[in-house]
């Protein structure tokens, strides 16, 4: 029989909307700060939605040469610069000596929308042989986990994970299990999305699933309000360093918690909507505390998908009731898509991020905007200020277009 290791988070990386380091991202998420706006990339006279968290002063020259600045897609760019921040954050060496051990898995829902567009307008004005030769490289996914590993030496598990907005959460799994099952000791690992272009913008709102709520930006996203109307889009990256616990101790390596298991499941019922009951999130949260061998009650706090979609927050609390029973009532959830909007194949490694600095600082953030109750929503979800709260163990959950549900357990260290 094989003896499972345990995995720990050794290095976390941030790039959000309202913040672009893990200290700013933080220290805006206890706040209640959000950093949703009106869309700056692009004319949204002719848009539905005019709004979205737009990442704020970014410069991608602090981790790329220029020339790869331009011969890489902006999600790219977001994957490098968190995946770095977390490599430092961490203390990890990569070197000759340890470099086949050191993995890279990442997520991501999109990709590179963007250049896609970009270079269709160059076929359509000037034709097929003007197309850049970088189009497919910029645009594919697989390429952050690449740039990744060219950028750290890291030549061991390489790969991409592909599910919409489970795309981050999937990676953390895949890279823990590689760790796990002795095929790494160490993974960096999280998620990238760079979708505030107009054709992302306008199919989202083709799809009745964003906000039109563009009076007041930073209230439009409101998870389990009663008065929710969709998501807001945002964009960014978050960096996760997992690493074998005995590797992380000989190293004296700081602890921001401990990886404990996971729930992968699909709906097999529809392209955008939940399975009835929400049948397969409740699974994979069942799923996610058998595999932590972790009753239902020791959970402390949950970080919702919670998008603010009317049928989406609804489903969840279904979900989370179904599997947690009575436990359901008593424990804390927020979302911090209120704060960041939702960052689509990104959003499970900025929310994981999220966890474990709860469990670090014993801080719940708030759901922003949360005004008037849903009697569908009927769980404290930590309406608009953060809390304080004794956080030894955490779900996660992240649902994704096509029926893909993720589960992530993670707890405070304990030797």
């Amino acid at each position: 029989m094989v003896t499972r290791r345990r995995v720990v988070v050794t290095g976390l990386g941030a790039l959000a909307p309202n913040g672009n380091t893990l200290a700013l991202f933080w220290d805006a998420l206890i706040q209640g700060r959000s950093g949703i706006s009106y869309i700056t990339r692009f004319d949204t006279s002719d848009h539905r939605a005019k709004i979205a968290g737009e990442l704020k002063d970014f410069d991608p020259t602090v981790v790329l040469h220029p020339k790869e600045v331009r011969t890489n897609d902006p999600f790219t760019h977001y994957a490098v610069y968190a995946a770095l921040q977390a490599v430092e954050d961490s203390g990890v060496v990569i070197d000759q000596e340890n470099a086949e051990r050191v993995g890279v898995i990442w997520g991501s829902g999109i990709g590179g929308i963007g250049t896609h567009e970009n270079q269709h307008e160059v076929m359509l004005d000037k034709g097929p042989r003007r197309i850049s030769p970088f189009l497919v490289p910029m645009m594919i996914i697989d390429m952050t986990s690449g740039m990744i590993s060219m950028k750290t030496g890291a030549k061991g598990p390489n790969y991409a994970t592909v599910s919409a907005c489970a795309s981050a959460s999937h990676a953390i799994g895949e890279a823990a299990r590689k760790i796990q099952y002795g095929e790494a000791d160490i993974m960096i690992t999280g998620g990238s999305e760079a979708a505030v272009t107009r054709t992302s913008v306008g199919g989202f709102a083709a799809a009745r699933a964003l906000s039109f709520r563009d009076s007041d930006p930073q209230t439009a996203s409101r998870p389990f309000d009663r008065d929710r109307d969709g998501f807001v889009m945002g964009e960014g990256a978050g960096g996760l360093v997992l690493e074998e616990l005995d590797h992380a101790k000989s190293r004296k390596a700081e602890i921001y918690g401990e990886f404990l298991g996971l729930g992968f499941t699909g709906d097999a019922y529809h392209q955008t909507a939940m399975a009835p009951e929400a049948e397969g999130g409740t699974r994979a949260v069942n799923i996610a505390l058998a595999d932590a061998k972790l009753d239902a009650t020791k959970i402390d706090y949950i970080n919702a998908h919670g998008t603010s979609t009317p049928m989406g927050d609804a489903q969840e609390t279904s979900a989370i009731k179904n599997a947690l029973g009575n436990h359901a009532h008593e424990i804390v959830l927020s979302s911090t898509k209120s704060m960041t909007g939702h960052l689509l194949g990104a959003a499970g490694a900025i929310e994981s991020i999220a966890c474990l600095m709860a469990i670090k600082h014993g801080v719940v953030p708030p759901t922003i905007n949360y005004e008037n109750s849903d009697p569908n929503c009927d769980l404290d979800y930590c309406p608009n200020e953060s809390r304080k709260l004794d956080v030894k163990y955490v779900l996660n959950n992240s649902f994704g277009f096509g029926g893909h549900n993720v589960a992530l357990v993670l707890g405070r260290f304990v030797d």
